[in-house]
């Protein structure tokens, strides 16, 4: 598959390499880069469960590993990927190494979770995962994207799927917490997913010009919440049953970030929706919409 190694930068960045695919080099502090590992980490455990129980349509499996070579490191992908016990991941070396000569082409090796930088499956003709390789696409415009399409061979790149774990530890998980608690309609799950002090003082901080104290943050995150329970009394829950979410991260600090999520409908619909996510002490809790 030609796509292997073309997953590291623009084409002003292409190393040429007789036999094999060109390497698309892409500096590592680019942020798409860098938050397309992330996600490929995240949500390893989905790329795990379809490789030992492939589902219907799913024709193809590969892994991308981070490959240190003393001071040279390469992210290759490898074919043919399985777990062992421990969760451990092995493969066969899909291309030719460039930077790095501790490893050769056909080769099976062994890696850790650690040294995971992204995963993909073709599903019915469709990327699943690839966050590595949406990264450089996103940052293609009119020739460049149609030529890196073109070197896809008609695979398709939608906004996908993401599959993140429900729980506090992200602010993906933390958005599908919430949702979960409206889906079976727990108001109290539901409250314990945001934090409604820290809601009121990232909204008078935006609004007010009079210095802040806890006092006003109580009073004002107490109308928050009294406001948020009026509106699901009156108003019932949202609901997210069967509906497909792919999300986008923007990171303000280590603290805060903004998630776009984006939401398909079983009948072709689509929304999109941009959230403020606070870290209180070890977990995330989603506030307001951002505006």
């Amino acid at each position: 598959m030609g796509l292997l190694n073309k997953l590291f930068g623009s084409k002003k960045n292409v190393r040429k390499r007789e036999g094999n695919p060109d390497v698309y080099n892409m500096p590592s502090e680019n942020e798409r880069m860098n938050w397309g590992m992330e996600k490929a980490r995240l949500t390893l455990h989905y790329f795990k469960k379809c490789v030992e129980n492939p589902k219907d349509g799913q024709q193809y499996f590969s892994i991308k590993a981070r490959i240190e070579d003393n001071e040279k490191t390469e992210h290759i992908w490898l074919m043919e990927p399985d777990f062992d016990n421990q969760g451990n991941i092995y493969g066969i070396v899909g291309n030719e190494p460039i930077d790095v000569k501790n490893v050769s082409i056909n080769e099976k090796i062994g890696i850790t979770f650690d040294y995971v930088s992204d995963w993909m499956i073709i599903e019915n003709g469709r990327l699943i995962g690839g966050y590595t390789i949406r990264a450089i696409r996103e940052g293609l415009t009119g020739n460049d994207l149609q030529n890196f399409d073109k070197s896809l061979g008609g695979m398709i790149i939608d906004d996908g799927e993401d599959y993140f774990i429900e729980n506090f530890e992200t602010p993906e998980g933390a958005i599908l917490s919430l949702e979960h608690a409206y889906d079976n309609d727990n108001l109290e799950e539901s409250i314990n997913c945001k934090d409604f002090y820290k809601e009121a003082e990232f909204m008078l901080k935006k609004t007010v010009q009079i210095e802040l104290n806890d006092e006003l943050i109580n009073n004002t995150a107490e109308v928050l919440k009294l406001s948020f329970i009026k509106n699901i009394n009156e108003n019932g829950m949202p609901k997210f049953e069967n509906i497909k979410r792919a999300f986008k991260r923007q990171n303000i600090s280590d603290e805060h970030c903004i998630v776009t999520e984006i939401c398909y409908y079983p009948d072709g619909g689509k929304s999109e929706q941009k959230l403020n996510i606070f870290k209180i002490g070890n977990e995330w809790k989603v506030l307001g919409l951002e505006e």
